[in-house]
């Protein structure tokens, strides 16, 4: 896959993208997104997990992640309806390799199925957050050699 292609704008000049995730509870999303998925923290909030905000980085993606309640206002458990609201969000990673990211999340103990091949010829791993956003782990056919 080419992602090299750079279009210019002489007004607009847009390099990446963060999207922005409210969690809530920080050290159980870095838990996931940096000491599973292998993220760093590049920026954040405070000292430790349990901070409001932080921006991590993998390779050249960047996710940043911010807590949905200030500490001081913070339920005791997640609001249900608001974590369902969340299914409707999915990120899309390219990921050459799915089978060998699908052993290698099995190894950290998390339950997904394994990777599928799409209706328009991807093969796709999905799984699902700690607050219920929905991660595809994705690569087209052609362009690898896995099956």
């Amino acid at each position: 896959m080419d992602t090299t292609r750079q279009i210019t704008n002489p007004t607009i000049n847009l390099q990446g993208i963060a999207p922005l995730l409210q969690v809530f509870d920080m050290p159980t999303s870095l838990y996931f997104y940096r000491d599973i998925l292998g993220f760093d923290v590049v920026q954040s909030s405070g000292q430790g997990d349990d901070v409001d905000w932080v921006l991590l980085k993998l390779n050249d993606i960047e996710l940043m992640l911010n807590t949905a309640y200030e500490k001081p206002n913070r339920p005791s458990a997640p609001d249900l309806k608001r974590k369902a609201a969340h299914s409707d969000t999915i990120i899309y990673f390219g990921c050459p390799d799915t089978d060998a990211t699908y052993s290698y999340l099995i190894s950290k103990g998390l339950e997904i199925k394994k990777p599928e091949v799409t209706g328009y010829g991807w093969k796709a791993l999905n799984l699902i957050d700690p607050d219920g956003y929905h991660l595809c782990f994705h690569y087209p056919l052609n362009e690898t050699t896995e099956n």
